[in-house]
């Protein structure tokens, strides 16, 4: 993170995962820099009763990511355990608005650090082949790896866009 605006090697990783993971570091610096200081009323805040809240968003990035770590380097979906305990964050909606509260900053942070580690790990497992290697995907269509870690953090960027649209609202 000490070179956020450099999209360049990075130690321990090849070129092509590398520049992955300095793109995924810069969406997630923006993201922390977009919650900075916010109290738990504040990550709780919705905006309507269909809306998500910062929280929620920040625990789905935590999931997305998780997900995505399951079913590229694992090769299966969220199991049954996994969903008990990431299932509101991906889903969101109702289940999420429920059972994601009142928690604070540095509980979200924590979670989307350990997820972050456990991908910088996973990414020490392959070369930049792998983000090459095609598989079928959303609705039946080929994908790479690359794509799938690509969305990974367009994801969260445009949930981003929702962070900061609730914050400019918050009315606690």
């Amino acid at each position: 993170m000490n070179n956020i605006y450099l999209i360049s090697d990075i130690p321990g990783y090849p070129p092509q995962i590398s520049r992955l993971l300095s793109m995924m570091n810069y969406a997630r610096h923006t993201t922390l820099e977009a919650t900075k200081d916010l109290s738990v009323n504040q990550l709780d805040f919705l905006l309507d009763p269909e809306s998500n809240s910062i929280g929620a968003l920040l625990m789905h990035f935590a999931a997305v990511e998780y997900a995505y770590q399951v079913e590229t380097f694992e090769k299966r979906e969220l199991n049954e355990q996994e969903m008990s305990i990431w299932g509101a964050a991906v889903e969101l909606g109702e289940r999420g608005r429920a059972e994601i509260r009142g928690n604070e900053l540095d509980y979200y942070v924590g979670k989307l650090n350990e997820i972050r580690n456990r991908t910088y790990e996973l990414f020490k497992t392959v070369d930049d082949d792998w983000l090459y290697q095609e598989e079928e995907f959303w609705y039946k269509k080929q994908a790479n790896h690359y794509f799938m870690w690509f969305h990974v953090f367009e994801d969260e960027i445009n949930h981003r866009g929702q962070i900061r649209m609730i914050k400019k609202r918050l009315k606690v």
